[in-house]
């Protein structure tokens, strides 16, 4: 047995050592626990696993109007018996900044909390309000670098940010990647693909506030499970006067009036 291992060539005895036949038979799953690591077709599969908890979120949607911008998303309770005022998913950022999450919860509390000391801080310095594209980077930030650390995971979240500013209305999604991008209209969570599908076939780059939130409650209803009231979804809305505001119960209830 010496005298054979003597005649096997150097790299092939480093190979039997390290067990050849398992490394090099390792697939796609073999990396999914690793962040860090690409997989042999260049893929970080955490973050695919993290798309993956956002498309089992309650959808929710945003629309780019001539004269403002719409946030709205599903509110399903866990159970009949909370508090339903108790789950809020459209945050406001700053007075004309507000975001809508789909995924984990826990998760969007942390990026809205440091979107929030974001802005303050810019605040802070210019005595300014923080332009959109700005803060949005900075959150993009903070979720690509939870792709290149170890120790820790991609959020399980995608976001969408709306805003005014000095150049107008903003509309932007982020994912867990950390890419963002500018959008006329968009939707996120379980229903995305018929979200999009409705708003492709709906939107115009003419539309008016008022009709975005009619195409917005529209589009909720395409992939509805039950009935829509105003008690299930949320519509959060910024205009030219530059101030982001929730719609009330009653508010959304006068709009699903105007759309059945």
């Amino acid at each position: 047995l010496i005298d054979r291992w003597k005649e096997v060539a150097p790299s092939q005895r480093l190979l039997a050592c390290l067990g050849a036949s398992k490394w090099t038979g390792m697939g796609e799953s073999d990396y999914s626990f690793s962040l860090t690591t690409f997989s042999p077709s260049g893929k970080l599969l955490q973050i695919e696993y993290a798309l993956n908890a956002v498309a089992a979120g309650a959808t929710s949607l945003g629309i780019k109007a001539k004269n403002g911008v719409v946030l709205a998303t599903e509110k399903r309770m866990p159970s009949a018996l909370m508090d339903d005022t108790s789950l809020t998913k459209i945050s406001k950022i700053t007075n004309s900044i507000g975001i809508v999450y789909s995924g984990m919860g826990p998760d969007s509390r942390v990026l809205i909390s440091k979107a929030r000391k974001s802005a303050q801080a810019y605040y802070g310095i210019y005595q300014d309000p923080i332009p959109v594209s700005q803060l949005v980077r900075e959150v993009a930030k903070v979720m690509q670098e939870f792709t290149q650390s170890g120790g820790v995971r991609p959020f399980g979240v995608s976001l969408m940010v709306a805003g005014f500013d000095d150049e107008g209305p903003h509309l932007y999604q982020v994912d867990p990647s950390g890419s963002y991008f500018a959008w006329k209209a968009s939707a996120i969570g379980k229903n995305m693909v018929n979200a999009k599908t409705f708003l492709e076939k709906r939107y115009s780059d003419d539309i008016e506030l008022e009709d975005a939130i009619h195409t917005a409650i529209l589009t909720l209803k395409e992939g509805f499970e039950g009935q829509v009231t105003e008690k299930n979804i949320e519509i959060g809305l910024v205009g030219e006067d530059g101030a982001f505001k929730l719609l009330s119960a009653a508010e959304i209830m006068d709009y699903l009036g105007e759309v059945e």
